[in-house]
């Protein structure tokens, strides 16, 4: 009897892990290429260009089925002679500058792009003026006392 069980255990954990295995392998992408120049491209796109369904993933980092669809697009795109900026710029009619990770600046993306500068300065002038002022209440005090000793 503890033996049936074993087997059937074994044999249940086996079934499991071929599942979990072939899943792993659905997940993964075998396009054929003309020229090694189009692998590289592929593979320079997907990274760049975000999965619109996933927030904050990559098309190369992506399983979701919106993800295959557009790296398998991208692929033909490729094979059929489109530039990255053409097909940056087919995904982004499509999709909007989300799927960028690097939006150009536009009057959209102004303050994507100025916002953080400002917030930098702005840190800084406040530093500057925390620092300016303790040093200056160092040496009033520091006056005082010289003076106290008179």
């Amino acid at each position: 009897m503890a033996g049936n069980w074993m087997r059937s255990s074994t044999w249940l954990t086996g079934l499991a892990a071929m599942l979990v295995l072939q899943g792993a392998l659905a997940a993964i992408d075998i396009f054929e290429f003309s020229s090694e120049e189009l692998r590289e491209r592929y593979q320079q796109l997907i990274v760049d260009l975000r999965c619109p369904k996933c927030q904050n993933q990559n098309l190369a980092g992506s399983d979701s089925p919106i993800a295959a669809d557009l790296r398998r697009e991208i692929h033909r795109m490729l094979e059929d002679g489109l530039s990255d900026a053409q097909i940056k710029q087919f995904l982004v009619d499509r999709y909007g500058q989300f799927v960028l990770y690097e939006p150009p600046m536009s009057g959209n993306t102004l303050l994507v792009w100025v916002l953080p500068l400002v917030f930098a300065g702005l840190g800084g002038a406040a530093l500057a003026l925390v620092l300016w002022r303790a040093r200056h209440q160092a040496v009033a005090q520091g006056n005082l006392d010289g003076d106290d000793e008179f």
